[in-house]
């Protein structure tokens, strides 16, 4: 089981360094993929147009439950996707909100292999999100 915890994954965004390709761990790997779909415009992938959510265009939309509710059903299929095989996908829950121009975005998952729970919070529009 050491093992299946221990894997390494090329870094992304991939970057080279003195000793090769930067690495990370699978617990921050899966983080970046979410990343990926989160910060990746929809329809900006060439060969995988349903990829992505775009979440930096959201901050121009009115912040109400309208929009939570479409960025919720957005993520959930585009997560279901990107992360099919690392994260078993009846685990996997988001849950959007938000307050003035900041919208708040809960990812919750468990790792398929190692049966470990994630919880992961991003903040769109704020200075520190």
């Amino acid at each position: 089981m050491s093992r299946l915890n221990n894997t390494q994954y090329m870094r992304f965004p991939f970057t080279i360094g003195e000793s090769g390709a930067a690495l990370s761990s699978r617990l921050d790997h899966v983080r970046e993929q979410i990343e990926q779909v989160l910060f990746t415009l929809y329809g900006e992938r060439w060969y995988r147009p349903e990829f992505g959510v775009g979440v930096m265009a959201l901050v121009f939309e009115p912040n109400n439950p309208g929009l939570w509710e479409v960025t919720k059903k957005r993520l959930l299929a585009s997560l279901a996707d990107a992360l099919k095989g690392e994260v078993d996908p009846k685990t996997l829950s988001v849950n959007v909100t938000g307050e003035g121009a900041e919208l708040s975005i809960i990812i919750s998952y468990t790792l398929a292999t190692i049966n470990h729970t994630e919880r992961q919070k991003f903040l769109i529009g704020s200075p520190h999100g």
